[in-house]
């Protein structure tokens, strides 16, 4: 049985991805927020730290022009780029997602022609539970897992937030992610069990609830990006600080979780012998 990857977001300065690569982090992912300003030295100098670790180094940028996405891959030479564009599972938006849909693939398309050792992640948004129509919610969500999975290697599920008037209420308008929030694991579950491909569960996650989630949902990897952060003085997450002894814990609890797996298929093993 493989180890569940843990993968900690927003990482942007190299001494403290060498402080998650020690606490054995195995997915170590950096953000470009400004196409305007896309080439950062210590994103970069960060990059090469984790790869010469043989941890993995991810790349989200928060931009869609393919000119300038192509420039940043070319500088960084990630291992993975994470693309987290909103995929709004709701049936009354269910055509407009089919058009964006062609033209998110024809960029993973470009990316893989162009970088084939790169591999692509690709954010899925589920939405917290309780709304209205999850059937259908779920249906949605699984047509795009069929439809992008031919083009990446991973899934990322994230926690899409919506409000009654209709409207997303993202931290980043347009992108899913970093809302500090655990989206529905009914859906979830589901998508991890139909995936072709490695599917990594995020959605405020952290210590006190990442090994109840990999005991439940068997995901290939968890993420955690604001339930690691530092926190200001009125309590609020700080992007882009991370506070070690969460993570520490958060991986203690990821490990734990394997080895409580790792029991329960040696106990079917054992009871599958008895019966022979």
């Amino acid at each position: 049985m493989k180890k569940t990857i843990i993968q900690i977001y927003e990482v942007q300065k190299p001494k403290e991805a060498e402080a998650l690569i020690n606490l054995g982090v195995n997915h170590i992912g950096s953000v470009l927020v400004d196409q305007a300003q896309w080439k950062k030295p210590a994103i970069r100098k960060t990059v090469k730290v984790i790869q010469q670790s043989g941890a993995r180094s991810g790349l989200i940028p928060l931009f869609q022009d393919p000119i300038k996405i192509f420039q940043t891959i070319d500088y960084y030479q990630p291992d993975f780029v994470h693309f987290c564009e909103v995929l709004s599972p709701f049936p009354g938006d269910h055509a407009s997602m089919i058009r964006e849909y062609d033209a998110l693939l024809s960029l993973q398309l470009d990316v893989k022609d162009r970088f084939p050792r790169v591999d692509i992640m690709r954010s899925l948004s589920v939405p917290l539970p309780g709304l209205p129509q999850p059937d259908d919610i779920q249906k949605n969500i699984l047509g795009f897992t069929e439809r992008f999975a031919p083009f990446s290697d991973y899934f990322l599920i994230d926690t899409l937030i919506w409000n009654p008037e209709g409207a997303f209420g993202q931290p980043v308008p347009g992108y899913v992610g970093i809302t500090g929030a655990v989206c529905d694991w009914n859906i979830a579950r589901a998508v991890i069990k139909a995936s072709p491909i490695p599917v990594i569960l995020a959605g405020g996650l952290s210590g006190e609830n990442v090994f109840e989630a990999i005991v439940s949902l068997k995901p290939a990897g968890v993420d955690s990006c604001t339930q690691t952060n530092a926190l200001d003085r009125n309590g609020h997450p700080v992007r882009f600080k991370k506070d070690m002894k969460k993570v520490h814990w958060f991986v203690e609890e990821v490990r734990r979780a394997d080895q409580s797996i790792r029991g329960e298929c040696f106990a079917e093993q054992c009871d599958d012998a008895k019966r022979v």
